[in-house]
């Protein structure tokens, strides 16, 4: 199933897509997506309910989580092609050739506060930054909570997967010497379109594709991540408790705008189009 979030009256509003039909369904029974998430599987026996269908090009989307209860979980440099692009752009602090693959994986996280949905508004903050860069990433989200979760058991706690573009400042994430700062701008984590539910996602082949202005940029397959989805959760809830709602964005392939020669960062009037097998479109134009 794929559940997303839209723009209600007054509150936002749950909805089942049939992406195929082009419609969604209202759910009733869970204030939010977290809630929903919490309670699936109570809720799901009655889905998809008896509300009336409405075209999905009516709605206004939001981020399927709009207000996150935490930070998203990032991973940096989790394809071999883009570790060697990032290393060798100039923009990577304490870049060693020859070094490129860390022995563990590099997590660091972006504010609830960046997020976005499809077809909003991304910032390029002028004033802050002048190297605004696109990363299509194949995002995990947490149904069931733990810690110290082992490899083998990792995938019981994963509700169902979105597609987040983690978009950086580069110069920032350089100068400061870490990633935080270049990844943490207001509008910096567009989210969507929707959750598709894990029983529906092969994880471990999905195609991740990214377009610029129509250009493809970035073709990668999931299937080519260094540290594969068992590792990152092992890895990230040791001695920490992941809970329901929580997002884990798994890194992004080669292909983005520092790896070009020159660089070709993003700009006003700029259209980034994201796509993963089974999980749809997420675009933004940046100003």
């Amino acid at each position: 199933m794929k559940f997303a979030c839209f723009a209600g009256d007054s509150d936002p509003r749950l909805g089942l897509v049939d992406e195929a039909a082009g419609v969604i369904r209202p759910v009733t029974g869970a204030k939010d997506m977290v809630e929903l998430i919490r309670r699936y599987d109570e809720i799901k026996a009655g889905l998809p309910g008896d509300a009336a269908a409405l075209p999905l090009a009516s709605v206004k989307l939001l981020a399927p989580i709009p207000h996150p209860a935490r930070n998203i979980f990032c991973v940096g440099k989790n394809y071999l092609d883009h570790a060697r692009e990032f290393a060798g752009s100039g923009y990577e602090a304490g870049a060693v050739k020859g070094a490129e693959i860390d022995e563990y994986p590099a997590v660091f996280t972006k504010p609830a506060s960046t997020v976005i949905a499809t077809g909003d508004i991304v910032s390029l903050h002028p004033h802050v930054t002048s190297a605004v860069d696109y990363e299509v990433e194949l995002t995990l989200v947490i149904g069931k909570g733990g810690h110290d979760i082992p490899a083998e058991r990792a995938y019981e706690h994963i509700w169902g997967y979105t597609i987040v573009n983690d978009v950086t400042a580069r110069d920032r994430q350089r100068n400061h010497k870490q990633w935080f700062m270049g990844k943490a701008l207001d509008t910096f984590c567009p989210m969507g379109p929707w959750i598709t539910t894990a029983d529906e996602v092969d994880p471990e082949n999905l195609d991740v594709k990214c377009w610029v202005n129509g250009e493809l940029r970035q073709n990668a397959n999931t299937r080519d991540l260094i540290f594969n989805i068992p590792t990152l959760i092992a890895t990230i809830s040791a001695g920490l408790t992941l809970e329901p709602g929580d997002l884990i964005a798994t890194g992004t392939p080669a292909g983005v705008g520092l790896g070009f020669n020159p660089p070709k960062f993003l700009k006003a009037g700029d259209e980034v189009s994201m796509s993963i097998t089974g999980l749809g479109t997420l675009t933004n134009r940046f100003a």
